[in-house]
């Protein structure tokens, strides 16, 4: 895969473009975006960027981050708080997600979002109350282990760090998740089904595959 180095800010305007030019492949209203990566690529940031520069393109936008659809603590920590295939396999509430999140931007869906439901620090359901997304608006998911379920993105973006630099970044108290995302690399291949890769081994020089994109 060719990378070219790139700015932080020419990456977010580059997409933001590219969402602008995308609409959702079943026919609705509401293009969804992901921004894939480990916690250690900030995807989160990444996200909220191109959130402030497609509104600065008229668009409205809604971010959701999947550790608001985390499951309970009962469920995660079944089997150990450091057990790596719960992590890759089920701390997300992937039902919820669809549910909540995606199947309301169906085309023909309410546009009625839940942006989070459950707060992982308290383990309590947040009870936040549902947000319209008006039509045009544009849905952008982040989070880990993202990609491989079949989410109805429109346009994805994988946040790519070596094995080196994920350990290097990672923090310590979650260096047991290193496994997870090995296994997300062999069984996902993020970096060969992503619409874009952006490299964050240097979170100063990011570089990516635009140059290889529509």
């Amino acid at each position: 895969m060719r990378l070219e180095a790139i700015s932080w800010e020419r990456l977010t305007d580059a997409l933001a473009d590219r969402v602008t030019r995308t609409g959702a492949a079943d026919g609705g209203p509401w293009p969804r975006v992901a921004v894939d990566g480990a916690p250690a690529a900030h995807g989160d940031a990444l996200a909220q960027r191109l959130a402030d520069a497609l509104r600065l393109r008229g668009r409205s936008v809604l971010v959701v981050a999947t550790a608001g659809f985390l499951r309970p603590a009962s469920l995660r920590y079944e089997f150990g708080r450091q057990d790596v295939d719960a992590y890759y396999e089920g701390w997300t509430d992937v039902g919820a997600l669809w549910r909540e999140v995606f199947n309301p931007l169906d085309a023909g869906g309410s546009g009625r979002v839940l942006p989070d439901l459950w707060d992982p620090v308290t383990d309590r359901a947040t009870r936040s109350p549902y947000v319209p997304l008006p039509p045009g608006g544009v849905l952008v998911v982040h989070g880990p282990l993202l990609l491989g379920h079949w989410f109805p993105f429109d346009l994805s973006v994988h946040l790519r760090l070596s094995p080196a630099a994920l350990a290097r970044r990672t923090e310590r108290d979650q260096q047991w998740t290193l496994p997870a995302f090995a296994r997300y690399e062999a069984e996902v291949c993020p970096a060969e089904s992503a619409d874009v890769v952006v490299r964050a081994d240097d979170p100063r020089h990011p570089a990516w595959n635009g140059g290889d994109t529509p």
